[in-house]
């Protein structure tokens, strides 16, 4: 028998102050929390152009407008499911169209949730939930009704945060809170880790992430004392306290026992940092960025996403972590880098971002977003990739999911447009003293100052194809304030002007101008955007070993069968003290971004283009891990 541990209540610190008044429900005061050092921008304040602005429009347009088919997601809350978890479908697809919305400010991006949300509420059952299972057989773990429950919380949230703040939705959303709290607990309730379908049932404690927002919403202690069950009580899955093995600085891939799951890890600690919010305790902001330290170098490949079938979890489809950094060049690897760890991993870091103001939580966003996310994307926008491969056929959509109406829904096809919609979030963010700069998508912000006037930022680019950027300011009137500008960790040799006067700047740190700004004054950086040469990682199986792979800038580079049929032949890369000397060349095929010419060792070259855009999906080969020939046998 497995000893229970039991820890002491949780003490609410000052970081918190939580209204006295009337019971919490609709109307009730919010929880008031201490601000982090960087925040968002209210909605609507950025505006893309050019590179990643198409990505998102072709989501936006293809999926979100397109095909998702809302009201069959809905029909499953009143006729049941046809596969476990099913229900989770309708709050990713409502999450990401209205996180859409929040940065486009599109009508019919209003519309499109505005009906769902109105048709979602009709089908709330006798005790107030809103659930593909009958009140009977509530929880249902089997059917993963918690991670069910987590979703329609999320969904809901998003449509009270970023299109209307509807007391009916914020009534839903108590009244499935109430149940789940009524419903599952320490016994004699039904425990949490009872609850679920995998072998751990950790996906049943991720809605500590809802069930915290809601906390912050109403004030009401219900939620915070469930939440504090989840973390302090049960430790986040069956027989495994997985929050304290991140605490304790153990290997992703080792987190959790037979099934270190990471889309579902990394929910539950999106939900930790909340956690942490919320109590001020100190354990859980460590626990979050020890768990944040080891996938980043231990799970992240170069595309920006992790986890997958080899050596450790060959039964867990690929989505387990897998100390995959090391493993990425492991020939047999089938499955790997599930689109939903990506996108998860990149709103962890954008927490991580926030939370902290560590530029290193941005690096690991762009490298993700250039590469691995948009190389998961259907050219055609209505879906995306449910794994993804370095060497062989890129995309394979198969995986969790159904056939609804006719549209293939699985979770990554549901995920993936998140991760899109968060790029605008991120983008420019502000702080105490002044805007921070994080992404170098051509774009115009408009922000407060610290002495609150407006000020809009105007960025040129062409970025990721070069490295030359210009801010323009342009405050409402003359301010001192502080401008923020993210150098990545790949930058070497990096040019900053302001005003034509050179800034010593360092990679990996925030250059920080701080001068009173008017309007017109110039901002002039230049990346490193030289290609960088990487020798292949040493994992398991050595035969791996003798590769290596080019990235430019943030992006990384691959050859391509439908553009190249010796993608896969032997090859020794010309390169200078790890730069390579690459030449940007006019894309030969229209659906690639960028193509180059890269010199080899015996004076010809190859053609190699952006990973992102390597169009796999009729069954053609990539490779970015490029094999070298043997070496010579001496005589």
């Amino acid at each position: 028998m497995t000893e229970r541990v039991t820890y002491p209540a949780v003490l609410v610190v000052a970081v918190v102050a939580v209204a006295i008044g009337p019971p919490a429900g609709v109307g009730a005061a919010e929880v008031k929390m201490k601000e982090d050092p960087f925040t968002p921008l209210p909605p609507g304040s950025v505006v893309f152009q050019g590179y990643l602005e198409g990505h998102i429009q072709n989501s936006i347009n293809h999926w979100n407008k397109g095909v998702v088919p809302y009201a069959d997601l809905v029909q499953m809350f009143r006729t049941g499911r046809s596969l476990f978890a099913q229900g989770e479908m309708w709050g990713k697809a409502v999450r990401s169209g209205c996180m859409f919305y929040r940065y486009t400010k599109d009508p019919e991006l209003k519309r499109i949730p505005a009906k769902t949300v109105a048709d979602l509420l009709t089908t709330r059952r006798a005790n107030g939930s809103i659930s593909c299972s009958d009140v009977a057989a509530q929880p249902d773990g089997p059917g993963g009704e918690l991670w069910e429950r987590k979703y329609v919380l999320l969904g809901l949230d998003g449509y009270y945060e970023n299109v209307e703040k509807d007391p009916a939705v914020l009534q839903a959303m108590i009244d499935l809170a109430d149940v789940t709290v009524a419903q599952v607990g320490p016994p004699p309730k039904v425990r949490i880790v009872d609850q679920g379908w995998s072998a751990n049932h950790i996906e049943s404690s991720t809605i500590l992430e809802p069930m915290l927002r809601l906390y912050k919403r109403t004030g009401r202690q219900s939620y915070l004392e469930f939440a504090r069950y989840i973390v302090e009580e049960e430790g986040g899955a069956k027989g495994h306290r997985i929050i304290e093995e991140a605490l304790n600085n153990t290997d992703p891939y080792k987190i959790g026992g037979v099934y270190p799951k990471a889309y579902e890890m990394l929910s539950l600690f999106e939900g930790v940092i909340e956690y942490y919010r919320v109590t001020g305790d100190e354990r859980w902001k460590k626990a979050v960025l020890t768990l944040y330290r080891n996938v980043r170098e231990k799970e992240i490949t170069i595309i920006g996403n992790g986890g997958g079938d080899q050596p450790y979890h060959p039964n867990v489809w690929g989505e387990a972590w897998d100390n995959t950094a090391l493993e990425q060049t492991n020939p047999d690897m089938k499955r790997m880098m599930e689109t939903c760890v990506g996108v998860t991993w990149l709103k962890l870091c954008s927490q991580i971002l926030r939370l902290t103001g560590d530029p290193s939580a941005v690096d690991e966003i762009e490298r993700y977003a250039y590469n691995g996310l948009i190389g998961a994307m259907k050219p055609t926008g209505d879906g995306f990739s449910y794994v993804n491969l370095l060497n062989g056929v890129k995309t394979n959509p198969e995986g969790w999911g159904a056939v609804v109406n006719n549209v293939h829904v699985t979770c990554c096809n549901l995920n993936g447009p998140m991760g899109l919609a968060y790029l605008p979030f991120v983008a420019v963010m502000n702080s105490r003293t002044g805007p921070v700069i994080n992404l170098y998508n051509a774009c115009t912000a408009t922000v407060s100052t610290p002495a609150g006037r407006t000020a809009r930022l105007e960025i040129a680019t062409d970025y990721p194809r070069s490295g030359k950027i210009t801010v323009i300011v342009k405050p409402e009137a003359p301010e001192k304030f502080s401008i923020r500008l993210r150098i990545p960790a790949w930058s070497a040799s990096t040019e900053l002007k302001v005003g034509g006067d050179e800034v010593r700047v360092m990679p990996g740190t925030y250059a920080d101008i701080e001068r009173t700004w008017s309007a017109g004054d110039r901002i002039e950086l230049t990346l490193d955007m030289r290609c960088r040469l990487l020798d292949s990682p040493r994992g398991s199986n050595r035969a791996g070993d003798n590769h290596q792979a080019l990235i430019r800038g943030p992006v990384v580079l691959a050859r391509d069968e439908n553009l190249d049929p010796d993608y896969n032949k032997p090859v020794n890369i010309a390169a200078r003290g790890g730069y390579v000397d690459v030449v940007p060349v006019a894309p030969t095929l229209p659906s690639s971004h960028m193509q180059f010419r890269v010199p080899t060792a015996d004076g010809s070259f190859i053609q190699m283009v952006d990973y992102a855009s390597v169009d796999n999906w009729t069954g053609k080969h990539i490779c970015t891990w490029l094999p070298k020939p043997p070496p010579a046998t001496q005589p």
